[in-house]
């Protein structure tokens, strides 16, 4: 299949286009046509251009935040309970969900591809394997900028020789962060300079024309223009985000019935995100341990942290869905904690006119809970605790927005060392927890409103109850420390429920499959029914592990931008196959 040849641009045209004419991408000569400008789709752009293709990105938003063009996210979420709204998820514009992520970067473990016979959903093996992923670990984390792909740090020495001596638990396995989430900014440079990535803003993607079982064109709508047109294709890489991919796929088999495994099939299902929250405190027994929790830099100056995670041994034996734990400071909205800094960062993330520009909106909504807001007794924690407020607060200020590469949060050691312990595991798969099309709402582009319908059940917070009591046995038996739950000893589930609340972590609506009417895409990420159309999203993901899906997701884009030079694909010599 030869690539679309067309007379490229000259001069001033080149590169970063804020809303161009249908006209001006017409006058493109690519290869490969990447939808969003997330950092998943940034990072599967790059990497298609080291591997020698011509690129066009097309991003709906610009460079700045429109109300309008966000207004295209503006979903009808019928569990609004347990999932937030689409504008405290979603950001339309250049970097895309890099604007509301933390940085957190944590692999996926070797457990999470393989079947789990105790757990809902997760009985089979995915169509690749953590050894499938590993050769993308570095190169992500590269361009992620999150430093080396160093994932464990043992203790100190008489730590770690009691830590060795009970591998029920470890606390040697780390999370790294980027210095800058939103890594547009990382690679701005190339992003403006290079002569064969085309980076289009403005524009939006509302529908596609195919065959039986290709695209043959994108229906895009230009912000210049205000209307939409066919826009010829090669391959196409579909990076906009869980729901907003997942939304396109839905508009696409509402026109063609068949595709996708159909009605019944597996698009759409499968929507999960993570169960995370605090329903227990910690109390460590040993200082050196409460110490080990802080962030600190490796050689490279990439801020890690360690975290507290089971072995597959024992979730296999107390049949656990796999889940991370931290210890974290007390819930900074209650003043009774009497600490300055603690009341700090409260009344900062308090101020509407200030908090949303600190941290994403949905995070910050975690922090401090719903208004109003009684902001007189942390006012009074600032004036007895004035040494550690002035110690604390432009410390971090610096260390957070001014240093070059910021700190992602902060953990301050208390003489009690207790802390909060937050808990963040698998929300398992489950059919009924879904995507549809609201079919009596468009956005402007004409294209349906997703429908979303985000569920928790049982199976989710049981396997986190039964890790808490493992993880206090294993404290107990190696004198680590001990928990404190704030729901009653039994611990009821709905301490779980009444924390859990997500839609920032998309996964599971598009999900690999091993054939057609298990999955949306094969192990290549690359459509069953559409063969030049793949997929780089966290949709993808069959399973919500413990970790973050952003490292995941970019790992796989940068498997199948592989996959599509290696079989010729991105020079146009031939389609890509399973």
């Amino acid at each position: 299949m030869a690539r679309i040849c067309r007379p490229r641009l000259t001069g001033s045209c080149r590169m970063l286009l804020d809303r161009p004419r249908l006209a001006d991408l017409q006058a493109l000569d690519v290869d490969l046509t990447i939808i969003g400008g997330g950092p998943v789709g940034l990072v599967s752009a790059l990497a298609a251009r080291a591997a020698g293709a011509r690129v066009l990105l097309l991003e709906s938003g610009r460079m700045d935040r429109d109300p309008a063009i966000q207004s295209q996210s503006d979903d009808t979420i019928d569990t609004p309970d347990t999932h937030h709204a689409g504008p405290l998820t979603t950001s339309r514009r250049l970097g895309g969900a890099g604007h509301l992520w933390g940085g957190r970067c944590v692999p996926f473990d070797p457990i999470d591809f393989r079947g789990r016979p105790w757990l809902a959903g997760c009985t089979e093996d995915w169509p690749v394997t953590a050894a499938d992923l590993a050769p993308y670990l570095a190169p992500a984390l590269d361009y992620l900028g999150a430093g080396e792909p160093l994932l464990e740090d043992p203790l100190p020495a008489p730590l770690n020789t009691r830590l060795d001596a009970d591998t029920a638990f470890t606390a040697h396995r780390l999370e790294r962060w980027t210095a800058d989430p939103r890594i547009e900014r990382r690679h701005m440079a190339q992003l403006r300079a290079d002569r064969d990535l085309y980076v289009a803003l403005g524009c939006s993607v509302c529908s596609a024309k195919h065959t039986k079982d290709r695209i043959t064109h994108l229906d895009v709508w230009t912000e210049a223009e205000g209307r939409a047109a066919a826009l010829p294709v090669g391959q196409v890489i579909l990076a906009a985000g869980g729901v907003a991919s997942t939304r396109f796929l839905l508009a696409l088999q509402a026109n063609h019935p068949a595709l996708f495994g159909g009605a019944q099939g597996p698009l759409g299902r499968f929507y999960m995100g993570h169960v995370n929250g605090q329903i227990a405190d910690i109390t460590f027994e040993d200082a050196a341990l409460q110490d080990a929790f802080c962030y600190y830099t490796d050689a490279a100056g990439s801020y890690i942290r360690r975290r507290i995670t089971p072995s597959e041994q024992t979730q296999q034996d107390h049949q656990l869905s796999n889940v991370a734990f931290w210890p974290v400071v007390p819930e900074i909205s209650d003043a009774r904690h009497r600490s300055g800094p603690l009341s700090a960062v409260f009344l900062g993330l308090s101020m509407p006119w200030l908090g949303p520009r600190l941290i994403a909106q949905a995070i910050r909504l975690k922090h401090i809970g719903p208004p109003p807001y009684r902001r007189l007794p942390h006012l009074r924690n600032l004036l007895t605790d004035p040494v550690g407020t002035l110690g604390f607060v432009p410390a971090f200020i610096w260390q957070r927005y001014g240093a070059r590469t910021r700190v992602p949060g902060f953990f301050l050691r208390n003489p009690a060392q207790r802390y909060g312990l937050e808990f963040h595991a698998e929300h398992l798969p489950n059919a009924t927890s879904r995507i549809t099309l609201d079919l009596t709402r468009r956005d402007r582009t004409g294209l349906p409103h997703a429908r979303v319908d985000f569920r928790f059940t049982q199976d989710d917070a049981a396997p986190i109850l039964r890790a808490h009591e493992a993880l206090e046995d294993w404290l107990k038996r190696r004198g680590l420390g001990r928990l404190s739950y704030r729901y009653g000893s039994e611990v009821p589930a709905k301490g779980i429920f009444e924390e859990a609340k997500h839609g920032n972590h998309q996964i599971g609506t598009a999900r690999m499959g091993h054939d057609a009417s298990d999955g949306v895409v094969d192990r290549w990420g690359t459509c069953f029914d559409l063969r030049n159309l793949h997929i780089a999203s966290t949709a993808v993901l069959r399973s919500s592990s413990q970790a973050n899906p952003t490292l995941a997701a970019v790992q796989l884009a940068l498997r199948t931008v592989a996959h599509l030079q290696q079989t010729g694909a991105l020079s146009g010599q031939e389609t890509p196959h399973g």
